[in-house]
């Protein structure tokens, strides 16, 4: 089973190779590349899964080279149920990626440029869950940025670049102090495997693990768009193309919040920073959702929610307990998949109307009353209504808050419930806004008419800017993929309200072996694992 683990990084940068190779030739062929390579991952991300759950973490040694030396790849349960989440929402997307291309008749450019960078995205995605070493982490996280740059700026218009250039700044001081932090780590203990860090630091003096432990701390912070460090993210995410976004959105800062959880479970148990985690989940719940609140375009709220919704799960981790580990893992979940979702729904408003403008939308419950549809389900979801997951992984959290108890715990409690609440107004007012009231009459044509053109065959709204930097391709009819892939993600976050009581049972498997760290320790160190 340990020769699975370096599946889901070295197979996707196999696939990127191989479609750099073959350009923008046989579009058809990279097409079932791509799908049958993120098929594969899943599908081996499924078996590493039940292995770890089954019998503990596996590890897998680069070249042979056993740790602490040796890079070593980690599939435990966190890792792991990551891993398959995060699979499963990449295959969805690029499924409704390439129809969108094939429906938009672009030429080789997307094949040739957009999804070998998405699939070195997904790589690094893959090897920043598995790392079981500091440098492999940064290597991971330079992955991302490399091909998430790519992504963001595809198409080469002036917001695009605009918002690339500043990610692009943002990630690379991250990086330049993730490095010093790691330069840190390893002048103090002489190792970089977290395994080896775990035991390491124990010994050192409480001033140099602060040290370390805050330089991460902000690292972190930074990649999973927490505040402060979130102003960045509203701004950046909603120019991509809508693929894009939606990738972003469900996994990139889902990313940062796993290496908070790695961070404070393996390397720091215990540690001082709790109550600066509670201050910074607070504010960044309200602060996030404040600014949904006020946003009158689709993509916007949604990327202020996302930034909201980051606090409930550095309120789990930060509250150190089984419980509260279990909660945020649960809804780290449970937001990929329907943050995801949401922003491949604003995608297909986009293509129906035009624009995701609340102010020129108006009328899509007659037009499209599928895309109604899937869009209330998973707004619902994230608001937290009941019996569905997002009220499951709320009430979690909660319940293990109360369990705590103090002054600063109880608000932060009471911050959860504020966060749900407007989270419901936001996507209430946006629901309303865009699928209810009747459109304006100076809007009729994004809601429904089909403008033809001499030079193209569909109708393209004026001055919105699109995937490759023209005109937002419109069209009365959606491809049938891209609902089908929307609906899949949408399908998936109700089927974890269905088997909630067997994922809440495997998420406090996956808390209990975090806290434990003797399981995840042994393994990389005492012999690499089964």
């Amino acid at each position: 089973m340990e020769a699975l683990i370096p599946v889901p990084v070295m197979l996707p940068l196999l696939a990127a190779g191989l479609k750099l190779a073959i350009g923008g030739r046989l579009r058809r062929l990279q097409a079932l590349i791509s799908v049958t390579t993120l098929a594969a991952v899943l599908a081996t991300s499924l078996a590493l899964l039940a292995a770890a759950d089954g019998g503990g973490p596996l590890v897998a040694h680069a070249g042979g080279w056993t740790a602490p030396p040796g890079i070593a790849l980690v599939a435990d349960r966190l890792s792991a149920l990551m891993l398959t989440v995060s699979s499963a929402v990449t295959l969805c997307v690029m499924v409704y990626s390439l129809a969108q291309a094939y429906a938009d008749q672009e030429d080789a450019a997307p094949l040739a440029i957009f999804h070998p960078a998405y699939l070195i995205m997904v790589a690094g995605v893959s090897d920043a869950f598995l790392s079981g070493d500091l440098f492999n982490l940064f290597v991971a996280f330079e992955m991302l940025l490399s091909g998430s740059y790519v992504l963001l700026t595809f198409g080469g218009t002036e917001s695009r670049v605009r918002a690339g250039a500043t990610y692009a700044v943002v990630g690379l001081v991250s990086s330049m102090l993730f490095l010093v932090g790691i330069a840190v780590a390893y002048g103090a203990t002489g190792t970089v495997s977290m395994a080896q860090l775990g035991e390491r630091f124990t010994a050192l003096p409480q001033y140099i693990r602060l040290l370390v432990e805050l330089t991460l701390l902000l690292v972190f912070v930074v990649k999973a768009a927490i505040f402060p460090m979130s102003a960045w993210l509203p701004d950046s995410y909603p120019t991509a193309p809508a693929p894009a976004t939606a990738l972003f959105a469900g996994l990139l800062t889902k990313v940062g919040v796993y290496s908070i959880i790695r961070l404070e479970a393996l390397l720091f148990p215990g540690g001082p920073v709790s109550g600066l985690l509670m201050g910074a989940a607070l504010l960044t719940m309200l602060v996030g959702v404040f600014g949904a609140v006020a946003q009158a375009d689709v993509k916007r709220m949604l990327s202020f929610t996302l930034v909201s919704h980051i606090g409930y799960m550095v309120f789990g981790v930060a509250l150190s307990t089984v419980a509260g580990l279990a909660g945020a893992v649960f809804y780290v979940v449970h937001h990929i998949t329907v943050q995801t979702s949401l922003f491949l729904v604003a995608g297909l408003i986009e293509r129906r109307a035009g624009t995701t403008s609340l102010d020129r939308l108006g009328g899509l419950m007659r037009l499209a009353p599928l895309i109604a549809v899937l869009f209330f389900v998973p707004a619902m979801n994230l608001a937290g209504i009941p019996p569905l997951s997002g009220f499951l992984g709320k009430l979690a959290l909660v319940e293990a808050g109360v369990a705590v108890g103090g002054p600063l715990v109880f608000t932060l409690v009471a911050g959860c419930l504020v966060t749900g609440l407007l989270t419901l107004y936001a996507v209430a007012a946006t629901w309303n806004r865009a699928f209810w009231r009747e459109p304006s009459p100076d809007v009729t044509w994004a809601a429904g008419t089909v403008l033809e053109s001499e030079e193209e065959p569909l109708s393209r709204a004026r001055g919105t800017e699109g995937i490759t930097g023209r005109a937002i391709v419109t069209s009365v009819t959606v491809p049938a993929p891209m609902l089908g892939a929307t609906a899949a993600l949408v399908a998936l976050g109700l089927f974890y309200t269905v088997l909630a009581g067997p994922l809440t049972d495997l998420t406090r498997r996956t808390a209990v072996e975090l806290l434990d760290r003797a399981p995840y320790i042994s393994a990389v160190l005492g012999g690499g694992g089964r």
